[in-house]
């Protein structure tokens, strides 16, 4: 059964950083492309970051985290991360792993992300 558990949110003051956390389980986590997305209170859910499979794999970012946000993956312990600097009020959301797997799309349960003073 293909499992995702997000950890790492929080509140965060703006400027400040947070590290989240998605461990994965139940397919073969090194042969798929991962990604991060987030859903803002009464807003669409929308793309944040990918990672392609391999190790240091080629990553892609939305324009509004580009120079704020990294994405990495460790293959070896099936968890992608998503690094967030310079967080802004704007973040604020929920953010979601998620993987498509062949026809099926899964994702994460989420985590909170509020940046606010």
């Amino acid at each position: 059964q293909v499992q995702f558990v997000e950890s790492g949110g929080g509140l965060v003051q703006p400027g400040g950083s947070l590290r989240l956390s998605c461990a994965a389980s139940g397919f073969t986590f090194s042969m798929y492309t991962m990604s991060w997305h987030r859903q803002a209170p009464g807003k669409e859910r929308e793309l944040v970051a990918s990672i392609s499979s391999m190790n240091g794999g080629r990553t892609s970012f939305a324009d509004f985290v580009k120079g704020r946000f990294t994405i990495s993956r460790d293959n070896g312990k099936n968890t992608v991360y998503l690094q967030m600097n310079n967080l802004k009020p704007e973040d604020t959301a929920v953010y979601y792993c998620n993987a498509i797997l062949g026809r099926l799309q899964y994702w994460g349960q989420g985590t909170q992300v509020t940046v606010s003073s």
